[in-house]
């Protein structure tokens, strides 16, 4: 039941992001061979700006899908945020919001201070579907070769103890 409405939430939700195909966004971030598939997906940002996952290609990276109203999504969002201060570059971290409009995206970030985070507006769900993601809060993590490495939930020590491996 909870799986039926979310997707019908995402379904109604309007703001949106694109999967464009391989060789479109190689052509616009570079050679295909140097983004991983993983990392050939564009979106809007909350703010409307284009964005292009390829600019995260060669880096230890943390997918975070997030709605704006999950507690659970709330309660990780310092730890989200730390993880961006700590590591710095040698990190990317991208948050990816669903299952709510784009109004309350905004307040989430700005009241739980997770804005030095880039965070798309998946409102529509392409790319929770894409990457398989069915709930909230999940963190997909891949690897420097772009290769998912992890994806579900992670409580804070997990997701810590796995980006220390990531980025050794």
């Amino acid at each position: 039941m909870a799986l039926a409405v979310a997707a019908a939430g995402l379904a109604a939700a309007t703001a949106g992001c694109a999967a464009r195909p391989a060789a479109e966004t190689a052509a616009s971030s570079g050679s295909a061979a140097s983004v991983p598939a993983n990392l050939r997906f564009t979106g809007r940002t909350l703010d409307g700006a284009a964005y292009d996952a390829a600019t995260l290609a060669g880096r230890p990276t943390v997918l975070w899908f997030w709605a704006p109203w999950c507690a659970t999504c709330a309660a990780q969002a310092q730890s989200v945020a730390d993880l961006k201060d700590t590591y710095g570059d040698r990190l990317a971290v991208l948050g990816i919001a669903g299952m709510g409009d784009n109004t309350a995206m905004h307040r989430f970030v700005a009241d739980l201070t997770v804005g030095t985070v880039p965070h798309l507006d998946d409102g529509q769900g392409v790319l929770w579907r894409r990457f398989g993601v069915t709930e909230q809060s999940t963190y997909v993590l891949l690897d420097r070769a772009g290769a998912v490495r992890i994806s579900g939930y992670l409580d804070d020590l997990q997701l810590t103890a796995q980006i220390k491996a990531l980025v050794a």
